[in-house]
């Protein structure tokens, strides 16, 4: 069975990794990257994310049995509906319902009109009215740019000075379209957690909860990135925590979606927070698979990806099996270019993954291009390096002694991941 997954990533370095555990699957990654090209059954073809054209002619001439998409971008550009009127099974929302990521004030809308507890709100569309609303309201608060920033256009200010300057970020034009609309909310206070469900539109169901880390700097400090590590499955989200999830946000945001004549089939990811009283609310939700969440989650899994895919696709997950997890607990930490998240170098060469692998751990290419016979970096996060183990001390333990073997220049990384769940910490 050939699978063609869209997207270059860690994340879907993860997916496809996952996907060849089955022999009887064979990965095309467009256009993937060095760790992706390395896989056994796993090809990179050179076309891009955005080209749906060439991706649906490959998929016809070459009898592909199913495209996942990984990142957000080309679901909101409408890549689903595009192969799907050429009568290819796409694993991902249509752009309709992609909008539950790509517009924050449109996710916010469904939440209340779902009755899903979301915090506090308010929609500006210019900065004078912005900045009238923050100085009512008073710090901390946080604003977001409206639509699609790379996990980038989201300020916690701790002062009325600090929300000043993320909108004037946002209205001068720091996100592009992006910042054209900002949503001001609360300042919500607790632990986040990322819960991803896999749904067909109708039934939804969820997978391990996971806690990313995503300020760039040690003790949760300094700019936020698209996260810095992660580890599953996450302690605070217990089987009460997770009961109220599917209850209060999962089932009633897939009614509402259907309300609204969308049929959301793929990954619905509720990025949550828990308050020290226990109580939840949803900060945002996503279309897709979570990066770097996707790298702890799937090492856990042992159902089969591509035929928990497939059951969505089909519109069949009602009667699919429960899903069935290993015991073990799962950490990943991300190795970062010198300067993420803003400016960084690229074409930096890499050495010691083969070391770093041998000490039983999972390294997956998150920003990296093989160039000839060199591996070299090609993003702000280049890799995420995991292992499961049977504790969080053991899992992280071995991921840190493996991450030590890697080196290229600038690299860096947060050595407190799983802070909260690491004895010593």
């Amino acid at each position: 069975m050939k699978v063609l997954l869209v997207g270059n990533g860690g994340r879907e370095h993860a997916i496809a990794w996952r996907l060849v555990q089955d022999a009887s699957i064979q990965v095309i990654c467009v256009p993937g990257n060095g760790g992706t090209a390395t896989l056994p059954r796993c090809q990179n073809l050179p076309l891009t994310q955005d080209d749906f054209e060439g991706i649906a002619r490959f998929c016809t001439v070459n009898n592909v049995a199913l495209v996942v998409v990984g990142p957000e971008i080309p679901l909101a550009a409408g890549i689903t509906d595009f192969l799907q009127r050429k009568n290819i099974k796409v694993f991902g929302p249509s752009q309709a319902g992609a909008q539950i990521e790509a517009s924050k004030a449109w996710a916010k809308d469904l939440m209340q009109a779902a009755n899903i507890p979301t915090a506090k709100s308010a929609v500006f569309t210019d900065l004078p009215s912005a900045r009238a609303y923050v100085e009512t309201e008073g710090a901390p608060i946080v604003i977001k740019a409206d639509g699609l920033a790379a996990g980038k256009g989201v300020t916690v200010a701790m002062t009325g000075n600090e929300a000043i300057a993320a909108l004037e970020g946002c209205f001068s034009g720091l996100f592009g379209a992006a910042g054209e609309q900002v949503v001001i909310e609360e300042c919500l206070i607790g632990e986040e957690v990322s819960v991803l469900a896999v749904t067909d539109g109708e039934t939804i169901i969820p997978l391990l909860p996971a806690q990313d880390h995503k300020r760039i700097g040690e003790g949760d400090t300094g700019e936020n990135t698209g996260g810095m590590g992660v580890y599953a499955p996450a302690p605070i989200a217990t089987p009460e925590i997770m009961a109220q999830v599917q209850t209060q946000v999962l089932e009633p945001a897939i009614a509402e979606l259907k309300r609204r004549g969308i049929q959301y089939c793929g990954i619905l990811y509720a990025g949550l927070m828990i308050s020290p009283t226990g109580n939840l609310n949803v900060i945002e939700f996503n279309c897709r698979f979570g990066d770097p969440e996707t790298q702890a989650i799937l090492p856990l899994l042992e159902t089969p990806l591509h035929e928990i895919m497939l059951a969505c696709v089909e519109g069949r997950l009602s009667t699919f099996g429960p899903l069935t997890w290993k015991s073990d607990v799962s950490a990943c930490v991300v190795a970062a270019s010198g300067g993420y998240p803003g400016a960084y170098k690229k074409g930096l060469a890499i050495t010691g993954i083969a070391e770093a692998e041998a000490q039983d751990s999972l390294v997956f290419h998150a920003g990296t291009y093989q160039k000839k016979d060199v591996l070299v970096t090609d993003g702000g996060r280049v890799l995420g390096v995991g292992a499961i183990a049977p504790t969080f001390d053991a899992a992280f333990s071995k991921a840190y002694a493996a991450i030590e073997s890697i080196q290229f220049d600038g690299l860096y990384y947060r050595r407190d991941i799983g802070h909260r769940v690491r004895s010593g910490s």
